[in-house]
């Protein structure tokens, strides 16, 4: 076992005893609301997918256009985050599988988005997955801290989303890149085929 995975399994264990004191000390349990609102996206399948193939395809299109979104993506939650405390939000669905495939088609597609292209994008679906991760927030959440951890989150996942997609696009020795290139754009493949798929369950309901 090495000394990372070692530390990570400390980090880990502290993070669950701290969340299990949260009930239990009110400073804590107001921390609990950070928590919550950091890994509630890991809950949804929609989240999931969707902030994972926005850090795919920023990614996929290198550094110097990708990295807007490290300050455009968590900005997106916290306005949705508002957005939707004010407003509510009906069902964003529909809303979730077509943006879903889009990202897919443009994935599978290598497409060359523009940066003023790439940033609304980004931003109009953090706001939408902003609004809806805060749908269901209960009046004893401090919302405050909730769309702090959400916001975290989304800059978490979308900066080691996006590292990991340049790290795995790099020409290896070897100049096996093509085949990455490939593999990216079947993952695009795949992600359009999930957006198609809930479109339909979500008309068919």
């Amino acid at each position: 076992m090495t000394s990372n995975f070692r530390c990570g399994l400390i980090s880990a264990a502290m993070l669950l005893i701290h969340a299990n004191a949260a009930e239990a000390h009110i400073v804590a349990a107001r921390l609990g609301d950070f928590y919550t609102g950091a890994l509630h996206p890991l809950t949804d399948v929609q989240d999931i997918v969707l902030w994972i193939a926005m850090g795919v395809l920023a990614g996929s299109l290198g550094s110097t256009k990708g990295r807007w979104l490290i300050l455009v993506f968590p900005l997106g939650l916290l306005a949705g985050s508002a957005l939707g405390h004010r407003f509510g939000v009906a069902s964003t669905g529909l809303a979730d599988a077509a943006m879903m495939l889009a990202l897919g088609l443009m994935l599978a597609a290598a497409a060359r988005i523009p940066t003023s292209l790439l940033c609304p994008l980004a931003f109009g679906l953090a706001v939408i997955r902003g609004a809806a991760n805060g749908v269901d927030l209960g009046p004893e959440t401090d919302r405050l801290l909730f769309a702090t951890g959400l916001v975290c989150m989304g800059y978490v996942v979308m900066t080691l989303t996006m590292a990991l997609t340049l790290a795995f696009r790099s020409t290896a020795p070897d100049g096996s890149a093509s085949w990455r290139t490939i593999a990216i754009r079947a993952l695009g493949g795949w992600i359009a085929a999930i957006g198609l798929m809930m479109a339909g369950l979500v008309l068919a309901s």
